[in-house]
C-alpha cells in the first residue's frame, strides 16, 4: 500500500490526503463511484429509480437476521438476504401483479420495518445507527479488495452482459424476439446492483446509496447522445463528485457521503440547464 499512498500524495499534493485514513478513502471513492456509475445508467434505463433505496433498507432486515441466526459477518448477513430481496422484488416485478414502484415501495418498507423491528430490540439500535449515513473514512485495505474485486467482476459481467441489458431497457419485446433471456438478464441485473448496494452500504449509508447510484445516472443521461456516451459521462460525473466530495468534506468538517451527493445533486442541475439550452 506504500506504494499507492506515494502515487496519492504526488497526484493531490493536498494537506488532507497525508492521513493514511483520507488516502483509503479516497482509493474506496474510486472504486465505489464507477461501480455505482455503470450500474446506475442501467437503473435509470429500467425505471428502477428506487431500487437501490428498497436494497439499502434490506441491510437493516440483513444484519437482523444475521443476528438471530448467530452470523457473525454482518456482509454476509447482508449479501445473502439482499440478494434474496433483489431476486423476490424482480420475480414479483415480472409477473406484472403491480406497477414497478409499487412493488419497490412495499419492499422498501417491509424491510426497513422489519430491520427497525429486530434490531431495536432493547434499545440496541444506536449499535447499528452508523449504516444510515455510512463511514467512509472507516475504510480499511481488506474493504478496499472486497471493491476492487467487486468492480472488476462489475465491468467483466457488464461487458458480457451490456448489449443484452440495453435491448431489454429498450423493448423487451423485441429483446425476446431476438432470442435475449430478459427475465434470467434482468434478474442478473438486480443481483449486480444488490451486491454493490451492500457492498457500499457501510461507507455511504442507507439514506445516501440511492442518491449516489441514480444522480450521476441522471446527469449523465442529460448530457449524452447514446449509450455508451451515457455510461461515460455517469462514471465520470460520479468519480468527480466522490474526489471533490470527500475533499470539501475534509475541509469543511462534515459528512463525507452528505458532501458526496449535494456535489452529484449540484452537477445533476448544471447537467439540466445545459440541456435545456442544447434544445
Amino acid at each position: 500500500m506504500d506504494g499507492i499512498y506515494s502515487v496519492l500524495e504526488a497526484i493531490l499534493p493536498l494537506e488532507a490526503f497525508r492521513f493514511d485514513f483520507m488516502k483509503n478513502a479516497l482509493l474506496a471513492v474510486l472504486l465505489l463511484t464507477p461501480l455505482l456509475g455503470l450500474l446506475g445508467t442501467m437503473a435509470v434505463n429500467h425505471q428502477m429509480a428506487f431500487f437501490s433505496d428498497a436494497l439499502g433498507h434490506s441491510a437493516l432486515t440483513g444484519i437482523g437476521l444475521g443476528i438471530i441466526l448467530g452470523l457473525r459477518n454482518d456482509l454476509v448477513a447482508m449479501l445473502v438476504f439482499g440478494i434474496i430481496w433483489a431476486v423476490m422484488i424482480c420475480l414479483i416485478k415480472q409477473s406484472g401483479s403491480a406497477s414497478t414502484d409499487t412493488i419497490i415501495s412495499v419492499f422498501s418498507s417491509t424491510s426497513v420495518a422489519a430491520g427497525l423491528l429486530i434490531l431495536a430490540r432493547g434499545g440496541k439500535f444506536a449499535k447499528y445507527s452508523s449504516l444510515l449515513i455510512g463511514d467512509i473514512l472507516a475504510v480499511t485495505p481488506t474493504d478496499l479488495l472486497y471493491l476492487l474485486l467487486a468492480l472488476a467482476g462489475t465491468v467483466v459481467l457488464w461487458i458480457i452482459l451490456y448489449n443484452a441489458l440495453l435491448l431489454t431497457s429498450v423493448d423487451s419485446f423485441l429483446a425476446r424476439s431476438r432470442g435475449v433471456p430478459t427475465r434470467l438478464i434482468e434478474c442478473g441485473f438486480v443481483v449486480l446492483v444488490a451486491v454493490a448496494v451492500m457492498l457500499s452500504i457501510r461507507w455511504v449509508g442507507v439514506m445516501l446509496i440511492n442518491a449516489l447510484l441514480i444522480l450521476p445516472a441522471a446527469a449523465g443521461r442529460n448530457l449524452a447522445r447514446t449509450s455508451r456516451q451515457h455510461a461515460a459521462w455517469s462514471v465520470g460525473i460520479a468519480m468527480v463528485s466522490g474526489i471533490t466530495g470527500l475533499t470539501a468534506a475534509f475541509y469543511l468538517d462534515t459528512s463525507a457521503g452528505a458532501t458526496i451527493v449535494l456535489i452529484s445533486a449540484l452537477l445533476y442541475a448544471v447537467s439540466l440547464m445545459i440541456r435545456n439550452i442544447r434544445k
